[in-house]
């Protein structure tokens, strides 16, 4: 019946606060208007926001389209203002949806639920989109129903209903939206699917929408499965902090299990997607590389490298900063100017409230630095130690090192120490730790 569109249930971990994204057009005021009508969704303290893009001239006129429509129904709207990256490289639409889950996402209270609009219709354009890029079943996938969104969770509570279905609902209703004319323009991706190909596939193949969408649907169930394969993988072969994996056991697995993994490594760091040759390239130039050969692969700002027979892969990050140098006293943590950081620690590991007899020095290997370790007559050279001890080079451009009144190094981070410190630590029960910069999550 077009007066009721059922809405999925919600699991029982997504109880925070509803979130409605309202752009005025057809199906979001479905969304909207369904939602405001059921109490429950009410209690959670449903709100709208609608994203005002500046991008027509009727863009404030929606605006206020929207917090008129919102109040009747009596749901708090608020509008946020974007100005999409035109100058980013990635195409009006591409620009418009990123600045638009941007402000989103900024709006959604952590544990909250953002509701949109997407449909049968959205998924079946989707999956031919994601066809069309040569996707696996990751992509293919299309739209999920629900996923992980900034601080909370992202609902598609119309994914399996068609639009059709949305503008019977809205017609029973009497409800008026806003006809948004850049729709209308085929020049678009999505619109070209949407005006052209989707209209002559039905032609011929009335369901093809549906048939299209369900299968988006097993290609997201395989790649769940697919998933769960790979976090047990990885949980085995990613060191301690996951930013390694092993040459040797990656090139043991077939070619298309070590390509997923590859790519799930790199998602659940939270660095940008490989793009569409990176696998390739590690595949050619990483794996069978030499272990001293310093082979990398690099884009969009992050970077894989070999060493050793590790892979090593983080954001692309810069040597502290050659002339860098700060006095530290060891009572409070000392942030460096890389987001790393060093401190004292008692036995528990929390921060101590201790302090040093006198202020050291904090600064950046320059070169040259030699030190001398508990129970060894003479000092060795710093580099040589950071060899033996497995500190790749481009770790060792970010290691602070501690120094005394005299210049004599005390400590590189804390994977060296020479005698003095070490023995004062040791005195006080404590420890000395370091921060590396981390990369995002």
């Amino acid at each position: 019946m077009p007066d009721r569109l059922p809405l999925p249930d919600l699991p029982p971990e997504c109880d925070g606060p509803l979130l409605a994204g309202f752009s005025g057009g057809l199906d979001s005021t479905v969304l909207l208007h369904r939602l405001a009508a059921e109490p429950a969704l009410r209690a959670r303290g449903l709100r709208a926001v609608h994203v005002h893009h500046g991008l027509q001239p009727q863009a404030d006129a929606w605006a206020a389209h929207c917090l008129e429509v919102a109040a009747a129904l009596g749901v708090p709207c608020e509008v946020r203002r974007v100005a999409p990256a035109l100058d980013a490289g990635l195409g009006l639409e591409a620009a418009a949806r990123e600045a638009r889950y941007a402000a989103l996402a900024a709006a959604l209270p952590r544990g909250g639920v953002l509701a949109t609009a997407h449909h049968q219709d959205d998924q079946a354009e989707t999956f031919l989109l994601r066809a069309l890029r040569a996707s696996g079943p990751e992509g293919l996938g299309a739209m999920r129903p629900l996923r992980r969104f900034g601080g909370g969770w992202h609902w598609r509570p119309l994914l399996q209903l068609p639009r059709q279905a949305l503008e019977a609902y809205a017609r029973a209703h009497g409800l008026g939206w806003i006809d948004d004319p850049s729709n209308a323009l085929a020049e678009a991706e999505r619109n070209f699917l949407r005006l052209e190909v989707l209209p002559l596939l039905r032609r011929r193949w009335p369901h093809a929408a549906a048939a299209l969408a369900r299968s988006a649907t097993l290609s997201a169930q395989a790649d769940a499965l697919l998933r769960a394969d790979d976090a047990a993988l990885l949980d085995q072969l990613a060191g301690d902090d996951g930013q390694v994996l092993p040459v040797e056991p990656l090139q043991a697995l077939p070619a298309a299990r070590r390509a997923r993994l590859l790519r799930a490594w790199i998602r659940g760091l939270g660095l940008p997607p490989l793009p569409a040759r990176g696998v390739e390239r590690i595949e050619r130039e990483l794996l069978p590389a030499r272990p001293d050969a310093g082979a990398r692969f690099a884009w969009s700002g992050a970077r894989v490298l070999r060493w050793r027979g590790l892979l090593h892969a983080d954001v692309e990050r810069a040597p502290l900063p050659a002339h860098w140098q700060a006095g530290w006293d060891g009572r409070a943590p000392l942030e460096l100017p890389d987001g790393g950081r060093l401190w004292l620690a008692d036995a528990t590991g929390q921060p101590a409230q201790a302090a040093f007899a006198a202020p050291l020095l904090a600064r950046a290997r320059r070169g040259g630095e030699r030190i001398r370790l508990r129970g060894r007559a003479h000092s060795h050279a710093l580099k040589h130690l950071l060899q033996e001890r497995g500190v790749p080079p481009w770790r060792r451009t970010q290691l602070p090192l501690l120094c005394d009144a005299g210049g004599s190094v005390l400590a590189a981070a804390d994977i060296v120490l020479a005698a003095p410190l070490e023995q004062w630590l040791e005195a006080h029960a404590l420890v000395l730790r370091w921060q590396p910069p981390r990369a995002p999550r």
